[in-house]
């Protein structure tokens, strides 16, 4: 079992340094794999309504205001006007489950990396890009910013941020507090939704990134979804998709702050094979469109992960 070595560690540019060296890459794949489909795959047709105009022949019939053409008794249909600039958020929700690791990455690691490569085409594609990060303790948000420099350095704060406390060490700090209900619920991970809906315009592209274990649906989820365009990306560890096989093994559980050892009894497997069942069925409840959802390993490379959900989401826009 690996321990999560932060990217912050050593020198302080560590963050900047990492995005650099991945930049290369994204603007590689940018010119040369990607060739618009990122962006066609964000922007959808890439319109914003402006107003109902009166139907002409040749007008597109999809654009049709039925409403409005059965109250006036002649057809009309929306006019469309073409956005200029992408507006992407990242929401990185960060839970001390994410610290866990089988190999030589911790889920944490992987998943900040999956988020930094988002932030770097969004730079190359000159959008503006912003950030939240939800921790149990709080969040920072940074509002969306243009231009390759700003971005980068956006990145790096969110790539060098702390990682939460685990469980043992939230534990200490309940002990050191009064036992205040509202004391002790600020330990808990909360995502400000309705600031963040102050932060971004409409139709901005929304990616939450997160471990995103079994829960109820988070208040204003739905509001969130008809707003924003929302997207999940996920990181599984390799023992997440199946236990190791043969004898028994030891592994640190961050969430319970505690090693535990699993004799690899049918009973276990049977456990975590409900388990996984009901994670990935609370996932698909969130968001229900395959399209939306991007699902990388710890080993995968996440780039190339990335080209082939901008492939998938450009198919099925097309379609």
């Amino acid at each position: 079992m690996s321990a999560s070595l932060p990217l912050n560690s050593g020198s302080p540019s560590s963050p900047l340094a990492l995005l650099r060296r991945l930049e290369w890459r994204v603007r590689h794949a940018v010119e040369n794999v990607l060739s618009g489909e990122y962006r066609s795959a964000f922007r959808g047709r890439g319109m914003e309504f402006d107003q109902v105009v009166k139907y002409e022949f040749g007008d597109d019939v999809r654009d049709i205001d039925w409403n409005v053409t059965a109250r006036l008794g002649e057809p009309y249909r929306k006019k469309f006007v073409e956005e200029r600039e992408v507006t992407v958020m990242i929401v990185f929700e960060d839970t001390p489950s994410l610290q866990f690791g089988s190999g030589a990455q911790s889920k944490r690691e992987a998943l900040l990396e999956l988020a930094g490569l988002v932030m770097l085409l969004g730079a190359v594609n000159r959008d503006r890009v912003g950030f939240l990060h939800a921790k149990p303790d709080g969040y920072t948000l940074r509002e969306p910013v243009r231009g390759r420099g700003p971005i980068l350095h956006a990145a790096a704060s969110l790539l060098g941020a702390a990682a939460p406390a685990l469980q043992s060490q939230i534990s200490d700090l309940k002990s050191q507090i009064s036992d205040s209900p509202s004391q002790i619920s600020n330990l808990r991970s909360q995502i400000p939704w309705r600031l963040l809906a102050r932060a971004a315009p409409r139709h901005s592209i929304l990616i939450w990134l997160g471990d995103f274990a079994p829960r109820p649906t988070p208040d204003g989820w739905a509001v969130m979804r008809k707003r924003y365009q929302p997207m999940g990306f996920r990181v599984d560890d390799p023992w997440e998709r199946e236990l190791p096989t043969g004898e028994a093994f030891a592994a640190y559980d961050p969430v319970n702050g505690r090693l535990v050892t699993l004799e690899n009894s049918s009973a276990e497997r049977a456990a975590h094979a409900r388990w996984r069942e009901e994670r990935d069925a609370a996932w698909r409840e969130l968001l229900p469109d395959s399209l939306t959802r991007l699902v990388v390993g710890t080993e995968e490379d996440r780039l190339e992960a990335l080209v082939r959900f901008f492939h998938a989401r450009q198919a099925g826009t097309r379609r």
